[in-house]
């Protein structure tokens, strides 16, 4: 019995230990093939350009082609549930947006962000507060005083359809103010391009669409922007002051971007994906990429960007419920 005892412990202790070098070399395997990035927006947008920028330089990261695909339907909901849904392998993963810390609060979907491994956030977009260049109000704080004083309705304010991430951005910012939810009308429209063309022609007083978006039309001395609702400047606007410095008032939000995987992913490929997001993140080229653009880059690892996201699931949620949209 101690022969047998000992050569089961032996056998034991070579299979440990054979196991304990193949383990390494699995998590350093991954990818071992192609690998798809399920973008949840249509091609040539901003989302769009963002991941396939991603998605190159993850190629001469690790080695193996990334793939990027436009799922597009459902204010985003079409894509997100494709990568949530996809087998937990690493070989899809996901551009994460805004939009998934919302469509559950209007009963649209049941995926909220804990449905995700997050991988990392890498870009945030806070709004801005524009006025036309023929606009009475120099500063934010000129304009809050004359809504304050108006009559609930008298100012109209554009940047998005109804009850997107520009409108809640405008709720938030009401609130934070102390006045109502709907203190200022809400013009639809179907994105910040048409919004400037109407800020511009003077069919809405203001538009709370990100500052990139509007930078054209601020370039082009048709319109400026007055403050945005971040906790820091933008690097790229340095002369648009935040709402805190401002009027002093902490509140902030933004439109934001980040990679993604289905729940269950391995902690092994989960940690290399990471590590490879943030040598992206760190390069010369995705910091010229961005700042091109004009986006905000933020680089949030996996803890932080879940922490992250489970305050934005939060904050939609508050101001969805102030305007009316709620269903859940």
């Amino acid at each position: 019995m101690p022969g047998i005892t000992r050569r089961v412990f032996a056998a034991s202790s070579v299979a440990a230990a054979t196991s304990a070098l193949l383990s390494p070399a699995r998590a350093q395997a991954y990818p071992a093939r192609p690998v798809t990035v399920i973008v949840p927006w249509g091609a040539g947008g901003g989302t769009d350009a963002t991941a396939r920028f991603i998605a190159t330089l993850l190629e001469k990261e690790l080695g193996q082609p990334f793939h990027v695909v436009n799922r597009t339907g459902g204010s985003g909901l079409v894509g997100h549930a494709e990568i949530a849904t996809a087998p937990p392998d690493g070989y899809t993963i996901g551009m994460l947006t805004v939009e998934i810390a919302m469509l559950h609060w209007q009963a649209m979907t049941h995926l909220t962000p804990r449905s995700f491994m997050p991988l990392a956030l890498m870009n945030e977009d806070p709004p801005g507060i524009q006025v036309a260049a023929s606009s009475p109000y120099r500063t934010v704080k000129e304009l809050v005083d004359a809504i304050r004083l108006a009559p609930p309705g008298r100012f109209k304010a554009s940047g998005t359809g109804q009850g997107g991430i520009w409108h809640l951005a405008l709720v938030g910012w009401m609130q934070a103010m102390g006045l109502p939810a709907n203190q200022v009308t809400w013009s639809a429209s179907n994105g910040a391009a048409p919004a400037m063309q109407d800020l511009v022609a003077g069919s809405v007083d203001l538009t709370t669409c990100s500052v990139p978006e509007a930078h054209a039309t601020i370039e082009a001395g048709q319109a400026r922007s007055l403050a945005i609702m971040a906790p820091a400047r933008n690097p790229s606007f340095p002369d648009v002051p935040t709402l805190k410095e401002a009027l002093g008032a902490d509140y902030s939000t933004s439109s934001w971007r980040g990679i993604g995987g289905p729940r269950g992913l391995s902690p092994e490929i989960a940690t290399r994906l990471t590590a490879a997001l943030k040598t992206v993140y760190d390069s010369s080229a995705f910091k010229d990429f961005m700042t091109r653009r004009g986006f905000g880059a933020v680089w949030r690892d996996a803890s932080d960007f879940k922490t992250f996201m489970d305050e934005t699931d939060s904050q939609m949620g508050r101001a969805m419920r102030a305007a009316g949209f709620t269903k859940a």
